[in-house]
């Protein structure tokens, strides 16, 4: 396998807003290209297609739209590097992309009504507030 992100370097900062929002552009066209590469590192055809997992890089880089300091934008833009590089890398586990950006933030969808029906309210409230 080859590594094209291998040599992260640390960007100059950048001098205007516009050219840091360049930058953002060009890191998300550098993630959406090396999406097929991750999917076969971490073989996840079975669980997440191409297009869930471009928009959820969208999402995550839309996360911060509204910042509009460039140093700010800089920070950002190079902890998504490191990220994006230990990805591809192969520094992390299935399991940790599966839980972070197939199942998102929110995590899986509970079904709470069959196996919590004699359970008390303060384990109800302690089991919910214990899920991650």
């Amino acid at each position: 396998m080859s590594f094209t992100l291998r040599s992260v370097k640390v960007p100059p900062n950048s001098a205007s807003l516009q050219e840091a929002r360049a930058r953002v552009f060009d890191f998300f066209r550098a993630a959406c290209r090396s999406i097929p590469q991750i999917m076969d590192i971490y073989n996840l055809q079975d669980v997440v297609t191409v297009s869930q997992l471009r928009s959820t890089i969208a999402s995550e880089v839309r996360k911060n739209s509204n910042v509009t300091n460039p140093k700010v934008i800089d920070l950002l833009l190079f902890k998504g590097m490191e990220e994006l590089n230990n990805i591809t890398e192969h520094a992390k586990q299935r399991h940790h992309i599966i839980g972070q950006y197939v199942v998102g933030q929110h995590g899986l969808v509970k079904d709470l009504d069959t196996k919590d029906q004699g359970i008390s309210e303060f384990l109800k409230n302690f089991y919910k507030s214990n899920y991650f």
